[in-house]
């Protein structure tokens, strides 16, 4: 049996560096954040996008998703509009800028987890572990609050 507690610390350094690798590789060639990588891919991925929706999805705070928000927008690379079925929120949408600077961080993206990760496990391997991390995060990760109503 593994020793939980060097398990622990293991998968959160790899997160750690893996995150720092990626955020070093977007403000080098992009000039932004994985932060703001992370909004956008949230939005793309969820429809309708509420701050709520977001904030679940990437397990922050609304507090913590709407700053990000605002942050996204202020760079023009998402709008509010008003949801036509709750006039107390928004539907956040991506402009195309933000559309194209997905895309351009999803190719970076890409080569430099390949090079990192690539270099380190196999294909096989690579696989593996992201079926071993989903079950995991299906395990440690709490229902969404829009889930628990």
């Amino acid at each position: 049996m593994a020793d939980m507690r060097t398990l622990f610390d293991d998968l959160i350094r790899s997160q750690i560096g893996l995150w720092n690798l990626a955020d070093a590789r977007l403000q080098e060639e992009l000039g932004t954040s994985v932060g703001v990588y992370d909004t956008l891919r949230a939005i793309a991925a969820t429809d309708p996008a509420r701050v709520q929706d977001l904030a679940d999805r990437l397990l922050v705070t609304v507090g913590g998703m709407s700053k990000a928000v605002d942050r996204v927008e202020a760079q023009g690379l998402c709008i509010r509009r008003a949801n036509p079925g709750d006039r107390r929120s928004s539907i956040i949408e991506l402009t195309p800028a933000g559309k194209e600077l997905l895309a351009r961080a999803n190719t970076i993206l890409d080569r430099a987890l390949a090079d990192a990760v690539g270099a380190v496990l196999s294909p096989a391997e690579s696989a593996e572990l992201q079926r071993s991390l989903a079950k995991l995060r299906d395990v440690a990760v709490p229902a969404p609050a829009s889930a628990r109503r």
